[in-house]
């Protein structure tokens, strides 16, 4: 069900994933991508029906959709849905960056303009399940940056409508349209833009691999986020971890998707030699057994190494999107982590507990990016202008630099751009 290793085994075989491992998948999207551009709507209409089995009349969900799914909510997880939106809200408030100017003595000015994107779209899986947290993780962070619109695609269900519970965090995250469309046909909309899909600056959000394929291939474009591609977590676990713990916490990534990656990193040949049976046993009470015993069978992996060290040097090698780490001092451990999307720490901080309502973002660099891409933040969503404005005291002190500088890399307009202005002074004085 899951493969063992020690830790120099592991190291040796590993192989990270990448997108192009998958040929035939990006024929695929290339070719949806191609009719979307050339068809708009009426392609995005025929491949919703093709994949999702719905033939729309509307791509746009409707005031009465949303107004039928709050009454259709549980007011329970309405008001949960509020309260988780408002950690988030706080959290990444806390990320905002201002516009600043310095002013020197000599009257040079410099400084970063900070501006918001204008149009974004978030992607949120669906179909069917859903995923109200991930409308929640997308369009509140770029309404704290002030985005002008925030649009969002969701696949439908086969009744063609959207879950109640993803309009409802719609609604209380403030998107301002939603469309009923998925996969890379609604990456496609949303970067090319269509009768009814408006074409956006950067499209966020996580995706199956096909969306992830799409948003690469459309990628400069418009911005992306990061290629958000399958599931992972890797639980660091000594001697002290609860084997049931570490069963569970891989489970609720396996649970996702066959492609999802759940790996144990141990000190304790005990656990690492117990975690197989527990595995079984607990996935017997899954609704998504099957995925999940897919997950393990082809992604899961337990490495038993001899320290810490050596597991925190697989860590960074690997660089989970999601890292737990279940040992008897997490915070000592911390300071060796390079490598991860968002780290939880302790026994008592499951993964779950920052997918829905810690307040950091859910949607993490997958694949190994960690090791040069961030978490989903509220700089996802603005731009920074460099500001510079000189006096004509300092031009005429710095000009003969710059333009030494222009003649040697043999750019003479550059140093012409500049001397005109110093001669001009200089005649000025005159």
């Amino acid at each position: 069900m899951i493969k063992l290793y020690d830790g120099e085994t592991f190291k040796k075989q590993f192989r990270r994933r990448r997108l192009g491992d998958y040929p035939e998948a990006l024929q695929a999207v290339r070719e949806i991508l191609a009719a979307v551009r050339q068809e708009g709507d009426g392609a995005v209409l025929a491949y919703t029906e093709k994949f999702d089995g719905v033939r729309l009349l509307s791509l746009r969900a409707s005031e009465e959709e949303f107004t039928a799914a709050l009454v259709k909510a549980d007011s329970r997880i309405i008001d949960d849905l509020r309260q988780a939106a408002e950690n988030i809200r706080a959290f990444h408030a806390r990320q905002l960056r201002r516009s600043w100017l310095d002013c020197a003595p000599d009257g040079v000015i410099t400084g970063q303009r900070i501006t918001p994107l204008k149009r974004v779209g978030v992607y949120v899986p669906g179909g069917a399940a859903a995923y109200p947290s991930t409308v929640l993780m997308t369009v509140i962070p770029a309404r704290v940056a002030g985005v002008d619109e925030v649009v969002m695609v969701t696949p439908p269900g086969r009744d063609g409508t959207v879950n109640p519970y993803t309009l409802a965090a719609a609604r209380i995250a403030g998107a301002d349209a939603v469309y009923k469309c998925g996969g890379a046909q609604a990456v496609a909309a949303l970067a090319y833009g269509t009768e009814t899909i408006p074409a956006v600056d950067k499209i966020v959000g996580p995706g199956n691999l096909y969306v992830t394929l799409a948003k690469q291939e459309v990628a400069g474009l418009v911005g992306i986020d990061m290629p958000a591609g399958p599931s992972e977590i890797l639980v660091v676990a000594d001697e002290t971890a609860r084997l049931d713990f570490v069963a569970a916490d891989m489970l609720s990534q396996a649970e996702h998707d066959p492609l999802a990656a759940a790996y144990c990193v141990t000190t304790s040949r005990q656990l690492a030699e117990e975690l197989p049976a527990e595995l079984e046993r607990q996935c017997k009470g899954l609704e998504r057994q099957e995925t999940a015993r897919l997950s393990l069978a082809e992604q899961g992996t337990v490495v038993l190494v001899e320290t810490l060290s050596e597991a925190v040097e697989i860590v960074n090698l690997l660089a989970p999107e999601h890292l737990e780490l279940l040992v008897q001092d997490p915070w000592k451990l911390l300071g060796q982590v390079r490598n991860a999307g968002a780290v939880f720490l302790g026994a008592y901080t499951p993964e779950p507990i920052g997918d829905y309502w810690a307040g950091p973002n859910h949607v993490l660099p997958t694949a190994g990016t960690g090791r040069f891409s961030s978490v989903l933040s509220v700089d996802d969503f603005i731009k920074k202008s460099s500001i510079i404005y000189y006096p004509p005291e300092a031009l005429l002190r710095d000009a003969p630099a710059v333009e030494r500088l222009a003649v040697t890399e043999g750019l003479t307009a550059h140093s012409r751009a500049v001397a005109i202005r110093r001669e001009f002074l200089a005649k000025k004085r005159e």
